[in-house]
């Protein structure tokens, strides 16, 4: 089936699916809310979804269901987004780059090195410049509930050591189908295979692709180290975070009482799961290593003169103007930390 047709698909099945009634005499009012992510149910950020979607029916008494497909079940990535542009009763869980297809600062923002620590990201979101660019996606019809859904920085997980650019050369790398990612591993040296996550690891067995990237949390979660790719490149290239996306119509449909407990709830749980990942990051590594995972640094300085380009004209949208707005918000936020800060 076409791409555009699947889309069309999906859209409506789920707004035949959902259900949203209010009556205005009695007061009540219930909506059923599909969320979706690729997520394995066994990883950080989809137990830590269950649990908001838990809460959030507790506290609304079930006036607010929001009910969850992991693993990419029904629509994710472009589709996903898409579905909440075109105003279904759905949530999307994905990389802001994304929403770059609406707003490109969000490209931008989620751009290759940028980040040095899970805080650096999480201060500049909170920042005028970025909530001026939440304000033009609202304009778009996507109304954000988070961005700081973080599961860890993305590393390049192979059969060999990669330390330099050079490393990557013929190196076909699965990556998601974002514009950003594709460039990225291009632009360091690899051949970038977009594939959905659920045939990755046939792809990796069949040698269709020699490795990916992903954090440390995913490689544990899922077990990619079963696949035999057992090196893992410190390229820290990524920082692996999801925005947690809504219509803004669909919104404006849910009393504010409600909005308030719904973004609340996705709030407080991104905070608790960055906790959570700082405190588990050291043992996932040991963990890996048991599995006989090997870790290595690189030389970063020569990833990101390759990387730099992307935010000249190489992904739509995306100028040198943005990335010199990150990195003066930056700049400012490092000067305000504590030494010695760790993701």
């Amino acid at each position: 089936m076409p791409d555009i047709l699947k889309t069309h698909f999906l859209v409506a099945a789920v707004l035949a699916l959902s259900s949203c009634t209010q009556n205005t005499e009695e007061n009540e009012f219930n909506i059923t809310l599909r969320l979706s992510h690729v997520f394995n149910v066994n990883e950080e950020l989809a137990q830590s979804i269950e649990l908001v979607a838990q809460r959030i029916e507790e506290k609304t008494n079930g006036a607010v269901r929001v009910l969850t497909y992991p693993g990419g079940q029904i629509a994710t990535y472009k589709d996903g987004v898409e579905m909440v542009v075109r105003g279904a009763h759905f949530i999307s869980v994905e990389d802001p780059s994304y929403i770059g297809d609406y707003v490109p600062e969000f490209t931008a923002l989620v751009g290759p090195m940028l980040y040095n620590n899970f805080d650096e990201y999480r201060e500049l979101v909170k920042t005028p410049l970025v909530k001026g660019w939440l304000q033009k996606l609202e304009d778009k019809g996507i109304k954000v509930l988070s961005l700081e859904y973080i599961f860890g920085f993305r590393n390049l997980i192979t059969d060999k050591p990669i330390y330099k650019p050079e490393d990557l050369r013929g190196v076909k790398l699965r990556t998601p189908g974002s514009k950003l990612f594709i460039k990225t591993l291009n632009a360091m040296g690899a051949a970038a295979t977009p594939l959905p996550w659920g045939e990755t690891f046939s792809a990796l067995q069949q040698g269709v692709v020699d490795g990916l990237e992903g954090s440390e949390f995913t490689n544990l979660g899922t077990k990619v180290y079963e696949t035999g790719k057992k090196n893992v490149a410190f390229t820290n290239h990524f920082l692996g975070a999801c925005g947690i996306y809504i219509s803004t119509d669909v919104w404006a449909k849910i009393p504010p009482n409600y909005q308030q407990i719904i973004e609340q709830e996705f709030v407080y749980e991104a905070d608790q799961m960055v906790k959570s990942l700082k405190q588990k990051h050291a043992q996932v590594i040991r963990d890996l290593e048991a599995q006989g995972v090997e870790f290595n640094h690189i030389d970063r300085a020569a990833f990101e003169a390759r990387t730099l380009s992307l935010y000249d004209g190489e992904l739509p949208g995306v100028t040198k103007q943005m990335y010199d707005q990150i990195q003066t918000e930056l700049t400012k936020i490092r000067s305000k930390a504590s030494p010695g800060e760790t993701p």
